[in-house]
């Protein structure tokens, strides 16, 4: 990880995109101690909810925040990465080079899938996917060819899903994959529809994760596979009832970068499935293996090419620049857990 701290220090201290901290308070004034005052009533406002148990009401201005930051984001990643906006899987301590990134991604895709058991002969394979938080449509298009099927994306960005949809017309897949702008709380489809729901990376924008796998269970076809790919924070240990102050705080810095609600813990999600009936529930903990992604992505925001479409991508793509670091220190510490989470619903639902 020695060229990723170099990279973070890079960052932080490159002139186009200087890193301002937060001033430190000295301890000894009274000026220092309403600081500090404020401090812990901001970290006291952030408190872990039990998910698995509770609704949560969308924060005023979220699916606007997010929406923003994508429609201002996606062309500047698109021409970096390309069309997969999400984590790559790499083997386990693998040193990865920028080459093999774009192949990683692809492997994620395939991962997930050999994970969720997803048949794919004839007779069994998806024919209707729905692709939740789909991006500019990276999996779906990646599942049209794989499977023939036909595949629906949805998101909040109006950016993204006209961009979708003009890369599956150059693709020629205009008659299998289709985006729209959609809430996945509130999904645009019928009951029962799909016969594979996905959901790679958005499930950590969802402000009530009940929902969020509840619309996920609703549109699915009785016995469909489900797989959720999301971002975490640890599960507590029994004696704790909330996260750290400190861990709090960090991720509280990277939910006012990303446009993040509360974040839950990987048996958060377990109890909501298993609260909604849901059936052959299985989790990973894929952490080590996208330990590369954030150094890789800090890498390639300092070439030139990434810096000049940082900058005129705008503040809200800058900002999330500004706090990759935070996601590393996340997954280092072990309070961010990269989890998929897989189910089925019942054949009888």
């Amino acid at each position: 990880m020695a060229h990723a701290a170099a990279a973070t220090g890079a960052l932080l201290h490159h002139p186009l995109l200087r890193y301002t901290s937060r001033r430190r308070c000295a301890s000894a004034s009274p000026r220092a101690d309403l600081c500090l005052r404020r401090r812990r009533s901001r970290k006291a406002k952030f408190a872990v909810r039990a998910m698995a148990t509770t609704s949560a009401a969308t924060p005023p201005g979220l699916k606007e925040g997010i929406a923003g930051l994508y429609d201002e984001s996606s062309g500047a990643w698109e021409s970096i990465w390309g069309d997969h906006m999400h984590h790559g899987f790499y083997d386990a301590g693998e040193a990865a080079s920028m080459s093999d990134h774009r192949r990683a991604q692809i492997r994620m895709i395939e991962e997930a899938l050999a994970f969720a058991a997803v048949p794919d002969d004839a007779e069994k394979k998806p024919k209707s996917v729905v692709d939740v938080g789909c991006g500019i449509g990276g999996s779906s298009r990646y599942l049209a060819n794989k499977y023939g099927a036909k595949c629906y994306g949805i998101t909040l960005s109006p950016v993204q899903a006209e961009r979708g949809n003009a890369l599956a017309a150059e693709q020629g897949l205009s008659d299998k994959v289709s985006f729209q702008v959609g809430d996945a709380l509130d999904q645009p489809f019928p009951d029962g529809q799909f016969d594979l729901v996905w959901s790679m990376e958005s499930g950590e924008h969802m402000p009530d994760k009940r929902k969020f796998v509840s619309e996920l269970a609703r549109v699915a076809a009785p016995g469909t596979r489900i797989i959720i790919v999301t971002w975490c924070h640890r599960d507590l240990e029994p004696s704790e009832e909330s996260l750290k102050p400190d861990e709090l705080n960090l991720l509280k810095r990277i939910c006012d970068a990303y446009y993040l609600p509360d974040w839950c813990s990987p048996s958060d999600y377990v109890k909501i499935a298993k609260s909604l009936s849901l059936e052959d529930i299985r989790t990973a903990d894929w952490s080590e293996n996208v330990a590369p992604f954030w150094p890789a992505v800090i890498k390639s925001a300092l070439t030139w090419k990434g810096l000049t479409s940082l900058l005129r991508s705008g503040w809200k793509t800058i900002r999330g620049a500004m706090v990759m670091p935070l996601m590393i220190e996340g997954y280092k510490k072990g309070l961010i857990r990269f989890t998929i989470i897989t189910c089925r619903k019942t054949e009888t639902a």
